[in-house]
């Protein structure tokens, strides 16, 4: 392959290499720029649940009463750094802004539009590029050890029923007798029959393969460092290579914004928008009593999902900026959780201590489109914890916009025009 191609993309992690695929089979040549190794981003140690439950926004009523209180919490399942940090503040106001019911339909509405459509397309996606990752059509169960916050969350999964998330609530002493793997003290359950799991790093390398199996370019430690639009495309170098496109995706996750502002395409919407959010997760062999179908542990904000080759603890949001240091404090909180609810909460050997950083935009949907004033620089960030949930509907958007065909998804939700 030459060094120019109809797209580069910047960003080799699930959603840059979904929508190379995508991309490929829409008839364009297309070339992955990787500033480290694919799939070493969040893309890599999230717990790998695939989710249209999650279609209600973080930003909702209720959320900031129950932020306050964690605060400054170190182990709590939201922490804030102690910083002077006025673009996060100035985040955090906007996301107040938005903890109103009217605010949360519409975004619940898009959310659950491009969330819904993934899922559907996952299986047919995963067979035609013969990407074998662990896949399961397992529901999610929510467990509960609290009256009170079963019955608070009840109330979410019927509001998800609106836009077309089913589930169901099981009694607790029946899920004890049916799930051994859980402790005694279960009050409820609430499982999402719709959503799936699989091994997020197997699906990563699946679709690089996939990308070079079908005439794409991976190009990785490429560290972009220049970008100039010329008669025809766009130039795109590092410190020794240039390589020369059409059209350019920016898909580098919670680095998107900081990658645009060195480029000098930084625009204010795209700077106010993302924040990166750290999470955490914890890798093991698979423990002896393994439960059936992937889990939260709601109280204390933990996603337990169990793949045939391992085990996983994983969650918890962190806003600390780039810091890159490993809080110790917020990986022992995931087995404490896990101990609360779990006979067998860790596995017999630990394979991994993993943090990374989310894309987060404040009214908690994607980016997805092209750049304001510039017709052939596209957007595909901000997802959230749920890039692998919205990887496949992500590409086909990205593919339709991109090839000028009319969206399978309405794209007007997660223009970046919104934040405007």
């Amino acid at each position: 392959m030459s060094d120019r191609s109809d797209v580069v993309i910047i960003g080799g992690g699930v959603i840059g290499l979904a929508s190379a695929l995508a991309l490929i089979e829409a008839g364009r040549s297309v070339r992955v720029l990787e500033a480290r190794t694919v799939g070493s981003g969040s893309s890599h140690g999230n717990c790998g649940t695939i989710t249209p439950s999650h279609a209600l926004p973080l930003a909702a009523p209720g959320t900031i009463g129950r932020a306050m209180r964690w605060l400054l919490t170190p182990d709590a399942p939201l922490y804030l750094k102690p910083r002077i940090d006025p673009s996060l503040w100035a985040w955090l106001a906007r996301f107040a802004s938005r903890c109103n019911l009217r605010d949360l339909r519409q975004a619940a509405t898009a959310k659950a539009a491009i969330l819904s459509f993934s899922r559907q397309a996952l299986p047919a996606w995963l067979a035609r590029y013969g990407i074998a990752c662990e896949f399961a059509e397992s529901g999610t169960d929510h467990l509960f050890r609290n009256a009170a916050a079963f019955a608070a969350f009840a109330e979410e999964a019927r509001l998800l029923g609106d836009f077309g998330v089913a589930s169901e609530e099981i009694d607790g002493a029946a899920y004890e007798r049916s799930e051994p793997a859980v402790l005694p003290g279960v009050h409820g359950v609430i499982r999402f029959p719709g959503d799936a799991s699989l091994r997020p790093d197997r699906y990563v390398a699946g679709l690089a393969h996939a990308v070079l199996e079908r005439g794409g370019a991976i190009v990785e430690q490429c560290d972009v460092q220049r970008f100039v639009e010329d008669g025809d495309g766009f130039r795109v170098a590092d410190g020794q290579r240039e390589f020369h496109a059409r059209d350019v995706l920016i898909a580098t996750g919670a680095w998107s914004s900081p990658l645009a502002k060195s480029l000098g395409l930084a625009s204010a919407q795209l700077g106010k928008a993302l924040q990166p959010g750290k999470g955490y997760s914890i890798t093991y062999d698979r423990p002896v009593l393994m439960p059936s179908h992937p889990l939260v542990l709601h109280e204390r904000s933990v996603c337990v999902t169990a793949w045939g080759s391992g085990f996983r603890l994983g969650s918890t949001m962190e806003f600390s900026g780039y810091d890159s240091a490993l809080n110790r404090r917020r990986l022992d909180a995931l087995e404490r959780g896990a101990r609360e609810y779990l006979r067998d909460p860790v596995g017999p050997a630990k394979r991994e201590e993993w943090f990374g950083w989310r894309p987060m935009t404040y009214d908690d949907l994607p980016i997805i489109g092209r750049v304001p004033g510039r017709d052939r620089l596209w957007l595909a960030t901000g997802h959230g914890m749920l890039g692998v949930s919205m990887s496949t509907g992500t590409a086909q958007l990205v593919a339709d916009l991109i090839a000028g065909r009319d969206p399978a998804i309405d794209p007007r939700p997660y223009a970046v025009e919104r934040f405007a």
